[in-house]
């Protein structure tokens, strides 16, 4: 089994896959004129206007559900892993694929408004439904919510259950079994109450604990302050080769810097679509640039504060291709958690355990919530016009037991899991995006023309020629007639 989920991975994370996903993110940012750059301020004011509805949540509960998918295991334990295998070089190709990842995120997320549909009484919207609506390929549509829900269900929480179970055995010498049947029941709680309860749990835990890590990373900076230009300048030397210890490790430096990144921002992912399309907004645009703003968040300043507090204090091992070791400042220690643990110890002695261990249960357990949100929207476009209450009941007994069995299996088998379940859902959905590019930048221009004209930008898909937008076309009119 562990043989061929590696060759499974060897496939699906291949060289070429990974230039694909750089080429991908710097041809969105070309055809949206850089609009990471363009539209920051205006992503930042988005995110905190707009309001729930009985449908819909509010831009910024739709921007806490995608960034509890983002930020995760892989903005401590993935960030070790690609300084252990790919040197301090890899930290700066997480920066790159964040940057043009943006517009890729940009893509999805607007896509997932434009295609989005009433059902049930909420908003559902993501891949599987604007691959059906804007493609017309119901059997892609299908094939991908099929691997969404076999990635978030079933492969990719046990990615992060193992991680809080491991911190949490490490500092309080708590068992995994015990640790995983506290994370059900809370999980539990959560799920059984519906998207309301998971959009209001991510706005409360997500900026708290955002913050805090951040707070924490600034602090061991300042103390460390005389490392910052060689630090910076080790990260931007390694990524080019020209590290006289680094050099030999510039393909593996992009390999896991883009992968760790992809696997951390989500950017062309299609995960972070899905809370997007449940965001109630007047315009697809808006939620598409708040979503963009999300992988800023983190991988430019959560994976950065991981990074740079393990730089900043040296506490990390890095090995060559063939196993030989290029620094080794922390014994037989393994790539994860550890790495940032021991960086916080050797500047408050006896706190790194205890925090490492909260810092991932907060990650790690939002992000699972947010893979049944996903999950769910999935069930519910293929049970379309059907009874799928007791889909629903299963999916979340699946969950519950892929989380629990995740602590106690090890972090290898996990990581492994994870990975082909991600590079699956890449895979499927940069296809999607590439070819439904259009009607994404069409609705851009619309928003900016709007923008300039001095108005709130309302969208109209007919006056565009954006066909199949079913919601935009008839149900928006006629929720904004109730509301007046």
């Amino acid at each position: 089994m562990k043989e061929f989920i590696d060759a499974l991975n060897g496939v699906l994370w291949s060289s070429p896959v990974i230039y694909i996903l750089l080429g991908v993110g710097l041809l969105f940012s070309i055809l949206t004129r850089f609009l990471q750059v363009r539209h920051i301020k205006e992503m930042i004011v988005l995110m905190f206007r707009g309001k729930s509805s009985k449908a819909g949540v509010s831009s910024f509960q739709a921007l806490s559900i995608a960034l509890s998918g983002r930020v995760g295991t892989g903005n401590i334990a993935g960030v070790a892993t690609a300084i252990a295998f790919g040197g301090p070089g890899a930290v700066f190709w997480m920066w790159a694929i964040a940057f043009i990842g943006a517009s890729s995120a940009f893509i999805e997320s607007t896509l997932a408004q434009i295609y989005k549909v009433k059902q049930d009484g909420q908003y559902r919207g993501g891949p599987a439904y604007y691959i059906e609506k804007g493609i017309g390929w119901k059997w892609f549509a299908v094939l991908f919510a099929g691997a969404a829900l076999i990635a978030m269900a079933i492969l990719m929480p046990g990615v992060q259950s193992n991680s809080i179970a491991a911190g949490v055995e490490n500092a309080f010498g708590v068992e995994p079994f015990i640790t995983g049947i506290a994370v059900v029941l809370l999980l539990g709680f959560i799920i059984f109450g519906g998207v309301k309860r998971i959009a209001n749990a991510a706005q409360l835990i997500v900026p708290f604990m955002a913050l805090g890590y951040i707070l924490l990373s600034v602090i061991i900076v300042f103390m460390n302050i005389a490392e910052l230009p060689g630090v910076i300048s080790l990260i931007f030397r390694s990524a080019f080769g020209l590290d006289s210890a680094f050099g030999g490790l510039i393909g593996m430096a992009i390999a896991w810097g883009v992968k760790r990144g992809v696997y951390s921002n989500e950017a062309g992912q299609g995960t972070g679509a899905h809370p997007a399309a449940a965001a109630e907004v007047s315009h697809p645009a808006k939620q598409g640039l708040v979503q963009a703003f999300s992988v800023y968040i983190d991988t430019l300043f959560v994976c950065s504060a991981t990074a740079f507090m393990i730089l900043f204090t040296g506490m990390y091992n890095t090995q060559a291709e063939d196993g030989t070791s290029i620094v080794n400042n922390l014994g037989e220690v393994e790539p994860g958690p550890g790495y940032t643990q021991a960086a916080i110890d050797s500047v408050i002695p006896g706190f790194g355990a205890g925090f490492v261990a909260i810092a991932l249960f907060f990650f790690a357990f939002t992000t699972i919530m947010a893979y049944y949100y996903i999950a769910e929207t999935n069930i519910a476009y293929l049970m379309r016009n059907r009874n799928s209450k007791w889909a629903m009941h299963t999916l979340k007994v699946i969950i519950l037991a892929a989380t629990f069995y995740g602590t106690i299996r090890t972090a290898e088998v996990a990581w492994a899991l994870g990975d082909a379940g991600l590079g699956i859902m890449v895979w499927l959905n940069i296809i999607a995006i590439l070819i439904l590019a259009k009607p994404a930048l069409i609705t851009l221009r619309d928003y900016e023309k709007q923008k300039k004209q001095g108005v709130d930008p309302v969208f109209d898909p007919k006056a565009l020629g954006i066909k199949n937008a079913d919601f935009w076309e008839h149900e928006y009119m006629k929720d904004e007639e109730k509301i007046s």
